[in-house]
């Protein structure tokens, strides 16, 4: 059994006033997401993803096709209780503190005051909500809302939790923690649905992908597959490289980066053997500082499927 699986999911859309023409927003949508796994679900802004977690979580219906969850119709009400939900802008009561909150929505959840006292500290801690837990809400930074609307998406240990864009207005140090978070939730059992744009975020935590572009599937599979992280080259830096020594590999290099004084990266093809280039820098008294394989990125594979769907929709017949 799948945790989501959707079969020819499609959306579309009448726009306009007097006379609407009709709006394909996601097209014919077949994809199937294993239990216990965090999936990412990529493509630019308008690709579609905000329309399919709306379609799986039945705030819209679909035009044609079909979704499950855990096995059942999403809708089923005993699968409501399972799932966890973040939304892309998360609006809350903003008089409420975020105890106040969690509070609401485990009594939504039909937990007892026992699970709720339990509960509610642990997710505020966990998501780096100190003591303005009781503050009200309008006093918090958009980040800080972002960290709340997780925690309450959590509130109910769910077993298939969904995150629309869940890093957008977090630091540095908020989207470490989001990262750690959903690595949790993995290694718990449970099932991670991964809505963005930021692909590097996105390539730290996910196991598979799928990109979206102009509202169809571009690709999908395991980031090892879909990427071919075959190495392309080598990129070495170094220190202490002297004026005579750069002379010599820098004619062998297929790029030299300048870094700072005696500091340069160097950039070599893969046909040639790293252990040799390392040979040869160290005999030219260089200090070898980092080498690195040169891959293809999530990014890289990104934009070549963007650019090659770019934003074409096919008109609903």
């Amino acid at each position: 059994m799948y945790a989501i699986n959707t079969e020819n999911l499609t959306k579309d859309y009448a726009l306009g006033f007097w006379r609407k023409r009709p709006y394909r927003a996601l097209d014919r949508l077949t994809l199937q997401v294993e239990s216990g796994e965090v999936f990412g679900f990529l493509g630019p802004n308008g690709a579609g993803k905000t329309t399919t977690l709306k379609l799986l979580l039945q705030l819209v219906f679909p035009t044609d096709g079909r979704a499950e969850i855990l096995g059942r119709p999403v809708g089923d009400v005993a699968v409501r209780r399972r799932i966890g939900f973040l939304p892309e802008n998360p609006y809350f009561y903003d008089h409420l503190t975020a105890i106040e909150l969690l509070e609401y929505f485990g009594r939504l959840l039909g937990l007892s005051s026992r699970e709720r006292e339990a509960r509610v500290p642990r997710l505020l801690d966990q998501v780096g909500i100190g003591a303005e837990r009781r503050l009200p809400l309008r006093r918090f930074s958009k980040g800080m809302l972002q960290r709340v609307g997780l925690a309450q998406a959590l509130i109910n240990e769910p077993e298939v939790v969904f995150l629309d864009e869940p890093m957008s207005g977090l630091d540095p140090i908020g989207r470490r923690m989001v990262r750690e978070l959903i690595l949790g939730l993995r290694d718990r059992g449970a099932t991670v649905f991964f809505s963005s744009h930021i692909l590097a975020d996105a390539e730290a935590v996910c196991s598979r992908v799928a990109i979206l572009a102009g509202g169809r599937l571009a690709a999908a599979g395991r980031l090892t597959d879909l990427l071919a992280f075959g190495v392309k080259g080598w990129e070495i830096v170094v220190d202490d490289l002297g004026a005579e020594a750069l002379g010599r590999v820098q004619g062998l290099a297929a790029k030299t980066t300048r870094i700072a004084e005696n500091r340069y990266a160097l950039e070599w093809p893969s046909t040639v053997q790293p252990e040799r280039i390392l040979t040869d820098l160290a005999a030219a008294g260089a200090t070898v500082v980092s080498l690195n394989p040169v891959r293809d990125t999530l990014e890289d594979f990104f934009v070549r499927q963007v650019a090659e769907h770019g934003n074409q929709r096919i008109s609903p017949a």
